[in-house]
């Protein structure tokens, strides 16, 4: 069954239905060659490419809810599917599929641990990682050394760094014994090395870092390092709700 251009690409996990669109104006797509246009409907049997790379159609055969699996990300791993490095990828970890394939709901640096949420829906994926979506992101901070007053509240009312203002909406002190303190921090957006940087801009050292919630989906206790599981549908209708939050019943 033929279906347009975009929605196919985006439920792919290749971006969103408006980036689709604006490469398409930009003649980054093809279709069996030829330049992509807007509306464009396409099937299984459709050679696509994007920047002039082949890439795989998916269709979903009837599938009612999206596929959402969570994963408890070691240290060490990336979340790329390849690595011209040869380091290790998250997706080598999970579970396979036939006629899909996994797309992360954003991401973790190769030295942060916890939950790592993903879907076979492309367009959930993106409306989640999207700004306007205002999904929480909590972690569980250990840093050297413990933040002053003033330093907490810098964190909370902003901190420009070099991609922009940045802050924590919601800063809790955890304690800690020696040198180290945790702090468990929310917030609501996931550029690279938020975090980390955050703290590191009141000159503290962030030793360790777990995200423990990502939405309406927290890290349940009893999963350990390394594992993968199935969220119930209850948990997949939350995650849905989040990313249409004007949607009404």
């Amino acid at each position: 069954m033929a279906e347009r251009i975009q929605k196919v690409l985006a439920n792919a996990g290749h971006g969103s239905r408006r980036q689709i669109e604006s490469w398409i104006k930009e003649g980054k797509i093809t279709v069996n060659g030829k330049l992509a246009v807007l509306g464009q409907t396409i099937d299984h049997t459709d050679r696509i490419s994007i920047d002039s790379r082949s890439i795989r159609l998916f269709f979903p055969r009837g599938e009612k809810k999206p596929k959402v699996i969570a994963y408890y990300k070691p240290v060490g791993q990336i979340c790329t599917r390849k690595d011209e490095k040869g380091r290790e990828t998250v997706f080598s970890h999970l579970p396979k599929l036939r006629n899909s394939r996994w797309i992360n709901i954003g991401r973790l640096d190769i030295n942060t641990t916890g939950l790592l949420l993903f879907t076979t829906d492309g367009d959930l994926a993106n409306k989640l990682m999207h700004p306007s979506s205002q999904i929480e992101r909590e972690y569980a901070v250990r840093v050297l050394g413990e933040a002053t007053k003033e330093q907490l509240n810098a964190l909370r009312s902003g901190v420009e760094l070099e991609d922009g203002t940045a802050q924590f909406t919601d800063i809790v002190d955890s304690g800690g014994e020696g040198a180290n303190h945790w702090y468990h921090v929310v917030i609501m957006e996931g550029r690279n090395r938020e975090v980390r940087r955050l703290w590191e801009s009141q000159g503290l050292k962030v030793s360790r870092l777990i995200r423990t919630r990502f939405g309406p989906y927290i890290l349940p206790r009893r999963k350990r390092v390394g594992q993968h599981w199935k969220l119930e549908d209850s948990d997949i209708e939350a995650l849905q709700k989040a990313a249409n939050p004007t949607d009404t019943d």
